[in-house]
This record gives structure tokens, sequence and C-alpha cells, in this order.
């Protein structure tokens, strides 16, 4: 058996993705941050899943789905933003290898030259792991972000094809 698997996301994922965002520890750092009723997430999900541009996946370990992962090109085909949360009980260590494995992913099987990604300013641990695995600061929107109590930064945050190879190179020969 496979240890760690990136999979499309299906219906029957619905409930389960739905509860990790939900969770407290996620919500916090989403740009909406109510409680997502059921009705609400099945529209979403629909609507994703009619949209050729977007990749809704969930990531596996050891048979387990412990993280979700969404890649939507809105660009061009060959520039995606991404975003993703774990499963508020993945052991340590899970986000690293969601991380590989969608990178995997986006350059590999779906040919993007570049993956971006955002982070709200106070998520110092966001914009580390996004720094981790080889993605540079591009810029921060000041305030941009209003949660219904404070304004807050928006980093933003991109890594090239070529960028990653050099780094996933570079952590193959260690």
């Amino acid at each position: 058996m496979t240890k760690y698997r990136l999979r499309p996301m299906t219906e029957a994922d619905l409930e389960l993705v739905l509860y990790w965002r939900n969770h407290s520890e996620v919500r916090r750092y989403m740009y909406t941050t109510h409680e997502i009723g059921f009705d609400e997430h099945r529209k979403w999900f629909a609507g994703a899943r009619r949209n050729p541009a977007v990749d809704l996946m969930i990531y596996e370990s050891e048979g387990k789905a412990r993280g979700f992962v969404n890649i939507t090109r809105t660009r061009c085909k060959e520039v995606a933003d991404w975003g993703f949360y774990l499963s508020p009980d993945a052991p340590k260590g899970t986000g690293r290898s969601l991380g590989s494995q969608a990178l995997v992913y986006a350059f590999g099987q779906l040919g993007l030259h570049k993956v971006c990604g955002q982070a709200l300013g106070f998520n110092e641990r966001s914009i580390a792991f996004h720094k981790a695995l080889g993605f540079m600061e591009e810029g921060r929107l000041r305030d941009q972000h209003f949660d219904g109590n404070d304004f807050h930064d928006v980093v933003c945050l991109g890594l090239l094809k070529c960028e990653w190879q050099i780094k996933d190179k570079g952590l193959n020969n260690e």
C-alpha cells in the first residue's frame, strides 16, 4: 500500500472536509471565518467540480484522509493559486508531506509554471511553511483583509517550477 497519495475529492468526502474547514484552528486562518453549513458546502463543491480549472484533492497518509488541497488556475492555465488545510488530528509532519505531494501534482501532472499562495499576516506558521517548501515572499498587501473586527495584511507567496526543481533535487540528495 502506498504510504501517501493525493486523490480527487468526491461527494463522500464532503462531511469530513466540512468538519476540518469548520474546526476553529482551521477557520481562524481563512478569509471567511463563519461556520459553513452543509448546503453552502455542497453548493461550493458542485460549482468547483464543474470548473475544469479547479482541482480539489484529498491527501491520504497510510490509507487515512489527512488533508485537503485546492489548486485553481485563474490567471492562465500555467499559473495557479493553492490553498490547503489539514485534519485537526493530523500527525506532525503531515503538512510537509501534503505540500510536497501537492507540488509534485501541480508541477508534474498539471504542468504548471507557477504556484501562488496567500496567508494572513498573523499566520506565521503558514508563511514559514511556504518558505520551507521554496516559496518566495512576493509582496505584502497591507490591511487588505477585514475580518469583521480588524484589518490584516495578506502575504503573497510564489514558487516557480524551476525553483521547485532545484529545491526538490536538493532535498532528494540529502
